[in-house]
């Protein structure tokens, strides 16, 4: 086909897209059920993976719950199992790669292939880049993106051969935009949404389109791990909140889910706006948190 008609069938599919778009607005969103599905999410012992479970227990699903602290992922799974789930905990520092392997053939060879993967597990230090410690930086990667790897590589070969599965990525809105006294952690959580979207194409490319994908991506929410967080333009979130938006992304397929959703509003202003109106823009936001911050050299 030539150029000419290649882009004559290009403004075509562009229109119908803005038309199906248009209908969507009227037309309730089919929702699938997670009712007998197993659902295997990191960092379960608290926040967000925590909420997350409790969500999953409601809808039945089965449940594998893995985090660092054995106390706080058998205080999520007793709730759960009052829900009615049933539920098998593991203990697993998700930033060691042989521990997420382990516990992963011990998931399959125990309790059979994981059909929806929440990969909530991170960490995160607020500090300028001087000051994080190289230990740190290793974690965030370790634990923010690796891990995101390291267990998707364990239980997609069983989701590849049925065609069948969902993988979720939680990332943040640091993985769009940037924060002062994050590098690390934006870093990594850039990471995890490329992950995500290359995921997604090369499962495309593939043709294994049972095989869903959700990244969440959420501003500042309150959990403590930030200490003193604000934002002039817009709220700190909570997590039933960004749970919420979560479950209706896994429920109804949607690749991305911003928290809050004029997220996507201001991706567009940052492709578009200036650099001087984005510096003012972000000045105007005026995001604040405790931070530590020094000047010197590693060295």
């Amino acid at each position: 086909m030539n150029l000419f008609l290649e882009l004559l069938l290009f403004l075509g599919t562009l229109a119908f897209s803005y038309l199906e778009a248009f209908v969507k607005l009227f037309v309730p969103v089919k929702r699938k059920s997670v009712s007998g599905e197993l659902v295997l999410i990191t960092g379960a012992g608290h926040g967000v993976g925590r909420a997350t479970a409790f969500e999953f227990a409601k809808r039945q699903s089965r449940l594998v719950l893995w985090d660092i602290s054995k106390h706080g992922v058998e205080e999520t799974a007793a709730e759960c199992r009052r829900l009615g789930a049933t539920v098998q905990t593991f203990v697993v520092d998700c930033s060691k790669r042989e521990e997420i392997y382990s516990a992963a053939e011990k998931v399959k060879k125990e309790l059979g292939d994981v059909t929806i993967l929440v990969n909530n597990a991170g960490v995160i230090t607020a500090a300028d880049l001087l000051s994080t410690q190289d230990h740190q930086i290793e974690r965030m990667f370790e634990v923010n993106i690796l891990a995101h790897i390291w267990t998707t590589r364990a239980f997609l070969p069983a989701m590849m051969s049925n065609n069948y599965g969902h993988i979720v990525t939680v990332a943040s809105a640091a993985g769009h935009f940037v924060t002062s006294f994050m590098v690390a952690y934006c870093s990594s959580k850039f990471a995890a949404v490329g992950f995500h979207k290359a995921l997604t194409e090369e499962l495309s490319t593939l043709g294994k389109d049972g095989i869903k994908t959700t990244c969440l991506c959420p501003v500042f929410i309150n959990t403590g791990f930030v200490k003193n967080p604000s934002i002039r333009l817009g709220k700190i979130l909570e997590i039933e909140e960004v749970v919420e938006a979560l479950m209706e992304g896994i429920v109804t397929n949607q690749k991305m889910v911003f928290v809050p959703s004029n997220q996507r509003v201001a991706l567009l202003l940052e492709r578009v706006f200036p650099e001087r109106a984005l510096n003012f823009l972000n000045k105007m936001t005026n995001v604040k948190f405790d931070a530590v911050t020094r000047q010197g050299s590693t060295q």
